[in-house]
């Protein structure tokens, strides 16, 4: 007996015909993605800082998950190749997941990260008893990738989804694709019939940006504690600038960048309570960050964001529109075509 979800070959070639004109594509993601950058802005940061703690909090330790995650993508890609579909229940059905044999060798390519890190981390899985190695096969214990965070991530994607729809349905160009009604609700139920395709996909946008954040910044802690500084800057900016939505990116972010000076910054306590990095390694972690000029401390020591590096985030920042331009693109079709 084979997978739940595989489909008959008569269910493959019974394919349901899919009018084109109501489909987008990358570019039309794109371009409305740098449109609506500043109206999206606070809800795509709280979208990613969410999604950062959802990577620290199972160990403590963001590249763990991500090892975990990367171990998921690369069954799920199995799965698609051999025409399984789970539904949000079937993939959860069982405390354990069967995973893809892999290698070392293949997760460091892949992640882009020393031979000795990986090895170490994967030990220590092991240990943890979170990945077992029995006989021929790898088993995952679900409690590190528990349903009830699933379904948080749904919940969270899915809205920030439906925003990003309300903004396009404002531009000219998009207007005909949109037929039918995109509330929050309505994408995370067909998100959750499609479940083991779109994490894939979710998986197959985050892996990338994670890495990028983990090569610019050094480490993934220095980005998660950036980007709530950064966050609770923007939120700050919003605040006292509500008709900012109307300004384009690089407007905004020299607002951004003045607005540190005017408002109050996080404390490392409150950067760790937010996240639950240790107050030390914030402050450790700040530290170097102020010497990179990217943060900047005011003397009630709390920290914001200001210094004049920010400029060479552009880089990463287009790699971050490119990815997620397409998984947007992806999940919008899907539904329009349920």
């Amino acid at each position: 007996m084979f997978i739940l979800g595989f489909k008959s070959t008569f269910a493959i070639m019974s394919i349901k015909k899919i009018d084109f004109s109501k489909t987008l594509t990358d570019e039309q993601v794109y371009d409305n993605l740098v449109k609506n950058y500043v109206a999206l802005g606070n809800d795509w940061m709280a979208h990613q800082w969410n999604w950062l703690n959802y990577l620290y909090l199972p160990f403590k330790d963001h590249i763990k998950f991500l090892i975990i995650i990367s171990l998921v993508e690369k069954t799920l890609q199995f799965y698609n190749t051999m025409s399984v579909d789970l539904n949000f229940d079937q993939f959860n059905s069982k405390p354990t997941l069967i995973i893809e044999k892999f290698s070392i060798t293949e997760l460091c390519e892949k992640l882009s990260l020393p031979k000795e890190t990986i090895r170490r981390k994967v030990l220590e899985l092991e240990k943890l008893g979170i990945l077992i190695r029995k006989k021929k096969q790898i088993i995952l214990d679900r409690s590190a990738f528990d349903k009830n965070s699933q379904l948080q991530q749904i919940k969270i994607t899915s809205k920030y989804v439906s925003l990003f729809v309300n903004q396009m349905l404002k531009s000219t160009d998009v207007k005909n694709v949109f037929s039918k009604d995109l509330s929050q609700e309505i994408i995370e139920n067909i998100v959750k019939k499609n479940w083991s395709l779109c994490l894939r996909w979710f998986f197959r946008m985050q892996i990338p940006l994670i890495l990028s954040y983990n090569k610019f910044f050094k480490d993934i802690l220095s980005c998660h504690i950036v980007t709530t500084v950064l966050m609770n800057q923007s939120i700050n900016l919003s605040k006292r600038n509500v008709a900012g939505i109307n300004l384009n990116r690089k407007t905004w972010v020299k607002n951004l960048v003045s607005e540190g000076k005017k408002s109050p910054g996080l404390s490392a306590m409150s950067i760790s309570d937010m996240t639950n990095i240790p107050r030390a390694t914030v402050i450790r972690k700040c530290k170097t960050m102020i010497k990179k000029n990217i943060l900047l401390i005011n003397d009630k020591k709390q920290y914001f964001l200001g210094g004049e590096n920010i400029e060479s985030l552009n880089p990463h920042h287009a790699l971050v529109l490119k990815d997620k331009s397409k998984f947007l693109r992806k999940i919008l079709n899907l539904i329009m075509i349920s």
